[in-house]
């Protein structure tokens, strides 16, 4: 059995064309110490990597299927059945998967990071106007598709905003008091809450809805408006 193992090391390392001193540094380089000399002492039999040793001379020699490499014929495993041709194509499949990019591994940690945020359950209008303030709201939470800079959420009600916002969808905003024309935000005017567009008119701001089926909202500097924040999601 040790012949037969060191000859297939000896067969995979030189499909690879790596020297025994080569594949000694990848081992090396996998921080796995051992010399070239050791190496050959495998590839003839005399002795056998250890358990690490052998794992990671698989790795630098490319070896996936180890039990199908090295015990052959059904195993057991996922590839039981299959000859050498059908391991192959597995392997090559497995190599698809992988350099496409969309199925890579994220440790749980990093692909969400949860946190908790306020999310207004009576609608900010993008139609005719609701209030907006206090504490009517639910804690909801979120991961990282919600930006870092969003203090609360609220829910669109109406199709003034047609076609970037839609009636139910949720928007993320970032509390701030003032706000540029051009900005899209949260607004409390005239008793109601809305979400528009902040642009300027001839004579005064304007509450701008993006459906032009919509009149704009003259802004009276007799009314006070406040500004909840900047709409960023």
């Amino acid at each position: 059995m040790h012949r037969e193992i060191g000859e297939i090391l000896t067969s995979k390392r030189k499909e690879l064309g790596l020297s025994q001193a080569e594949l000694a540094q990848r081992l090396c380089d996998d921080g796995i110490s051992v010399t070239n000399q050791a190496i050959s002492k495998w590839e003839n039999g005399s002795t056998l990597p250890n358990a690490k040793q052998f794992l990671c001379v698989c790795r630098a020699l490319g070896i996936e299927d180890i039990c199908g490499v090295f015990l052959g014929g059904n195993t057991g495993g996922i590839l039981d059945g299959l000859s050498s041709a059908g391991r192959k194509k597995v392997m090559e499949y497995i190599q698809l998967l992988r350099d496409s990019g969309k199925y890579e591994f994220v440790p749980e940690r990093a692909r969400k990071e949860l946190r908790t945020l306020p999310l207004y359950t009576l609608p900010v209008s993008a139609g005719t106007g609701q209030f907006l303030d206090g504490e009517d709201y639910e804690m909801t939470e979120v991961g990282d598709e919600v930006s870092r800079s969003a203090n609360f959420g609220v829910r669109v009600s109406g199709d003034s905003m047609e076609p970037r916002f839609h009636d139910g969808q949720t928007v993320w905003v970032r509390q701030q008091r003032s706000l540029m024309t051009g900005d899209i935000g949260i607004f409390l005017y005239d008793g109601s809450a809305y979400l528009k567009q902040l642009t300027a008119g001839d004579e005064m701001l304007l509450l701008h809805s993006l459906n032009p089926a919509y009149p704009d909202i003259p802004v009276s500097p007799e009314l006070p408006l406040r500004v909840l924040g900047k709409v960023i999601a």
